[in-house]
């Protein structure tokens, strides 16, 4: 692992960051009902998952486009599920910004919102062969997936 700065880890981290900014403004209808039910553990898992990617994924020059190699083929990958991420959320902010709406489906991949970041994170750490991510992801995706699994849940026995 080498320390320096990633441009790519940033890119991806405003990929992440920008349509959550949006979302504040348009949270689905009675979001807050579901927030209260949330597990403290998983939440601790997520708020420490997200401190740990995003310090990770910038810190470390090793995500850095490199020439090409059998390995671009985790970072192409690692960005068409950022940008399948973006297309989620395109989708979310053009629907009726429902619970259902908001753990929904994208191409098969259950709870998109959460699941495609976390995996496009694991993969940008096998791209940039970083242990750390990689770990940071794997507790990030305990909390978040966890989370959204759960709200899914409880949607579909309301619904």
């Amino acid at each position: 692992m080498n320390f320096g700065f990633s441009y790519v880890g940033l890119i991806f981290l405003v990929m992440l960051m920008l349509p959550n900014l949006m979302w504040t403004k348009n949270r689905p209808k009675d979001y807050e009902k579901y927030v209260a039910n949330e597990s403290r553990e998983l939440l601790a898992f997520e708020r420490i998952g997200e401190i740990l990617v995003s310090c990770a994924s910038i810190i470390f020059s090793d995500f850095n486009i490199k020439p090409w190699s059998s390995r671009t083929l985790w970072l192409i990958a690692a960005f068409l599920l950022m940008v399948l991420y973006e297309v989620y959320w395109i989708r979310y902010f053009r629907s009726e910004k429902t619970m259902k709406d908001f753990y929904s489906s994208l191409l098969g991949i259950p709870v998109a919102g959460a699941t495609l970041p976390v995996l496009a994170f694991l993969m940008l750490a096998v791209y940039g062969k970083s242990i750390i991510l990689g770990a940071s992801v794997l507790i990030l995706g305990i909390g978040h997936i966890g989370i959204h699994l759960m709200h899914k849940r409880e949607i579909e026995q309301q619904g």
